[in-house]
């Protein structure tokens, strides 16, 4: 694949299983096993790749010997059959190179990277930031999610990180669907949809790639989505969409990680408990879970797919 395309396409941002383990922190081992077997069962389903260490992985309460290892059990998993797409985030950059060196070693095929997290950067300190993950040598998907960084690449400061050797795309995660057509005015960079539920909107305005969160419980529709709308059935597209997009919101939360390996128990997989410092659900946000995927799995339980 060219280094441009293989960021494209749905990428699952992948829930990390846990197992009880006294001697683990928080008494909660990685299950790399279970790991590797989700990350199996989503390319089986259709996923163009598997993005681990992402917010959704829990990266932040890993071990660094844990982290490392996630990446090397997704690409094992993958083999040949798709791509791996490593989060890199980190503190300082020098931080995120050496997780995007790693992931190079590993096999990993690109990596995601926020700005520096826990420190809201210049323009001049993204810009080196970023340079610095470059020289790693992997395509990068740069993250803007300005929600929890309070960095806000926006699209003029995307077009000059664009520049940057390795840049190749940007996950946009600010829920303003405006963006998309702003940059690609201003520069040659892949737009991927980084929040579930402005997923279609992005991809009608020249998207090419989705780096999504509840495929992880729904990937034959999340692709069933995104090959519509890329093959111009919108109005299919669209119908399957607005089914979803009331469990696709809660990718936009605080609580999307327990979210999302709630809606994985419901359909049958394994979510789990997530690591502290991310407690359970409350009461009543598991009351809403519940109730808007019960109406997903019983709209998709009552359907043939349009595609095959």
């Amino acid at each position: 694949m060219e280094a441009q395309s293989i960021l494209g396409g749905v990428i699952v941002a992948t829930a990390l299983p846990y197992k009880q383990d006294a001697s683990a922190p928080a008494g909660l081992a990685v299950d790399y096993d279970r790991y590797a077997e989700h990350c199996d069962w989503l390319i089986s389903n259709g996923c163009h790749g598997v993005g681990p260490n992402g917010s959704l992985g829990e990266y932040s309460s890993l071990t660094d010997q844990e982290r490392r290892r996630v990446v090397q059990v997704a690409v094992e998993a993958v083999g040949d059959r798709g791509v791996v797409i490593a989060g890199v985030h980190a503190p300082g950059s020098h931080q995120a190179r050496r997780w995007a060196e790693l992931a190079a070693e590993d096999g990993a095929h690109g990596v995601l990277a926020l700005p520096p997290t826990m420190y809201r950067a210049s323009r001049n300190e993204i810009f080196a930031h970023y340079a610095q993950i470059s020289e790693a040598g992997l395509p990068m998907m740069i993250y803007n999610n300005p929600i929890d960084t309070k960095v806000d690449l926006v699209p003029d400061l995307v077009a000059e990180l664009a520049a940057i050797e390795n840049v190749k795309a940007v996950k946009e995660f600010s829920g303003d669907v405006r963006r998309a057509f702003e940059i690609q005015e201003l520069c040659d960079i892949d737009v991927i949809a980084g929040a579930d539920d402005v997923t279609l909107e992005l991809l009608l305005d020249g998207a090419v790639g989705w780096f999504a969160g509840f495929p992880n419980t729904f990937p034959r529709e999340s692709v069933e989505i995104f090959d519509l709308a890329s093959s111009g059935r919108y109005e299919e597209a669209r119908e399957l969409y607005k089914q979803l997009v009331a469990v696709f919101r809660w990718d936009s939360r605080t609580e999307f990680v327990q979210a999302i390996k709630l809606g994985m128990e419901m359909v049958g997989r394994y979510g789990g408990p997530c690591r502290p410092p991310r407690g359970p659900l409350t009461p009543e946000h598991e009351a809403t879970v519940r109730r808007d995927m019960q109406r997903a799995i019983e709209y998709i339980s009552s359907r043939q797919p349009v595609l095959a």
